[in-house]
């Protein structure tokens, strides 16, 4: 409804520059300063647009005068019952109830496009998300980005934008080598529990069943293990577990190291990717960290900064000159002894992305990488790219409760709570559901006990209940043989209760919900909107009755609900949520 507003006050205005009616205004000015919002106060009506105000200044024209101009030119609907000018020039619309009620069967006839948008006019955009370095399983914290990037994928889709979705698998590095080191201790504590562990390690169970599927391969090949490989070790535990990855790599050597690194990559880069399409996450693409040296992009993306003069040497060292982008300070990306920084990977990972012809480029990050962000968005500038093509966004970890204990989530301590347990216990939809209740970059404190109630307290089971209910109504419809959709076309006049226009009127919401969504990255927008359009029809449903009503009106009831039901299914279908028919 809200376009077809816009639709008329747009024509008024082509119409009213082609006859010079309004001077100084263009095509370009209509396009960016029309804008069309549900009416604050009902008693104006029930959309309105601030477009005189807007224009009134360049048009040479008081706003109520240009209002008044731009009213007489609107073309005359049998949508809109009245158009009044409010305030210092606002044009308000009141849309006819038959206007209202033609919504329901057009949201029959759309079904599954229904809310669909073509706003973003098609352009491409790679959402990477997740990318959680591959040396553990995803714990809830991770749950909470996937099921944001996910939802954001699909909210843009269906806001009329090409998505690809990327992982970037962190599949280098010292994090990586620690994961390894990890892997061989276990391995060789198999056959000699008296081998030490080192405390900076992965101590999580998953590394003991890596190690054991790393005998099944190599059989005692790498057991050239020595008593005095602990001795000697620094006091600080970084350093000591630095050390002890040295004497791995010297123990082993370069090609039995490689075997290693890769038994552990491996294993939890594919134990990640079944994980999130478990939890019905979708990737178009995996892009592995290594790969950024092998094919020269971190050469080539350092080349280009020096190129374009925003890399100086200091004690050996290549600095980016991050502070003439308003970083707080300039950033090393190669140390002095010819190593690359992991901002040089990062670095080069962007200088790819920004190379493979997307219209926008959309990173969600962990919170505690708020402080990237400058750096990464100086770095995407320096190497040419428009500084607004990229935006890095924001998502909070979420934390878990058990009753009133904090649940500990330390990866190296292998203390925390996957992705999986989560699902298990509380299943996909409530997880997906209750993770898509907040902003992004909102604290959240995730409730199991709510999540897993089978009550309307719990915000999913009360969307879903609403969707099983209106199942039900046509279940015992076609029980007692009464007629049904398929025996007449509802009339819809019938439908005179407030309740009822009320609950259209949400219905119509839906659209403007998906586009403001996608506008915004927010697909919680529409978690909120599906917990009022259950709202409505409960209360719809508890006030009227269907069964007993008079065979048309029933039919009329009937389709409304229909329309309900399908609204309810889309809106799910973005969070990838479920609509079960039976609760």
């Amino acid at each position: 409804m809200k376009q077809r507003i816009e639709s008329l006050i747009s024509s008024a205005l082509h119409s009213l520059v082609e006859q010079d009616a309004i001077p100084n205004i263009s095509a370009e000015d209509i396009g960016a300063s029309l804008h069309v919002e549900r009416a604050r106060d009902a008693a104006h009506g029930d959309f309105a647009s601030n477009v005189a105000l807007v224009l009134a200044k360049r048009a040479k024209s008081k706003p109520r005068d240009l209002a008044e101009t731009i009213i007489a030119a609107i073309a005359k609907t049998d949508d809109v019952e009245e158009i009044s000018i409010a305030g210092p020039g606002f044009i308000n619309f009141r849309i006819t109830r038959l206007s209202w009620l033609s919504l329901i069967e057009q949201i029959r006839s759309d079904a599954e496009v229904y809310g669909m948008s073509k706003m973003g006019s098609g352009q491409k955009v790679l959402l990477e998300f997740v990318s959680a370095n591959p040396t553990g399983p995803l714990h809830v914290g991770h749950g909470r980005g996937a099921a944001y990037g996910d939802a954001l994928a699909r909210v843009l889709r269906a806001g009329g934008y090409q998505v690809d979705s990327e992982y970037y698998v962190n599949d280098a590095g010292r994090q990586m080598d620690i994961l390894a080191l990890s892997v061989w201790l276990r391995y060789l504590q198999q056959e000699n529990p008296a081998v030490e562990f080192t405390p900076n390690g992965y101590q999580g169970d998953y590394v003991v069943e890596i190690a054991g599927k790393l005998k099944e391969k190599v059989g005692d090949q790498f057991r050239n293990y020595s008593d005095d490989f602990f001795s000697d070790l620094p006091e600080d535990g970084d350093a000591a577990v630095d050390l002890l990855v040295e004497r791995c790599k010297q123990t082993l050597g370069v090609a039995d190291f490689k075997i290693l690194f890769d038994q552990g990559c491996d294993a939890l880069v594919e134990d990640i990717r079944q994980d999130l399409a478990e939890f019905g996450v979708e990737y178009q693409g995996w892009f592995s960290e290594r790969s950024l040296v092998t094919n020269g992009a971190m050469e080539k993306s350092i080349a280009v900064l020096e190129q374009n003069g925003h890399v100086y040497e200091k004690e050996g060292a290549k600095w980016f000159r991050a502070t003439d982008f308003g970083d707080e300070k300039d950033r090393v990306v190669m140390r002095a002894n010819g190593s690359h920084t992991y901002f040089a990977t990062d670095l080069a990972y962007h200088f790819d992305k920004g190379e493979r012809g997307y219209d926008r480029l959309l990173d969600v990050f962990g919170a505690d990488h708020h402080g990237y962000i400058k750096r990464i968005k100086a770095s995407f500038e320096a190497l040419g790219h428009p500084p607004d093509k990229l935006d890095i966004l924001l998502v909070q970890f979420a934390i878990l409760y058990r009753g009133k204990e904090k649940v500990s989530m330390s990866t190296r301590g292998g203390d925390f709570v996957t992705l999986r347990e989560l699902r298990d216990e509380v299943g996909n939809d409530a997880a997906r559901f209750f993770y898509a209740l907040r902003k992004p970059d909102q604290h959240m404190d995730f409730d199991l006990d709510l999540a897993k109630s089978q009550s309307l307290e719990n915000p999913v089971y009360y969307v879903q209940y609403a969707h099983a209910r209106i199942c039900s109504v046509f279940r015992k419809i076609e029980e007692k043989g009464m007629p049904g959709l398929q025996s007449a076309s509802p009339d819809y006049t019938l439908l005179v209760e407030e309740q009822e226009l009320g609950l259209v009127q949400t219905l119509a919401r839906f659209p403007e919900v998906v586009e403001s969504a996608a506008r915004s990255l927010e697909p919680h927008q529409v978690a909120y909107y599906l917990r009022d359009l259950a709202a409505a029809f409960q209360s719809y449903y508890n006030a009227h009755p269907f069964l007993s009503s008079e065979d048309n009106l029933r039919l009329a009831r009937l389709g409304l609900i229909d329309a309900t039901r399908q609204v309810i299914v889309n809106g799910l279908n973005l969070l990838a949520v479920s609509a079960p028919e039976q609760m």
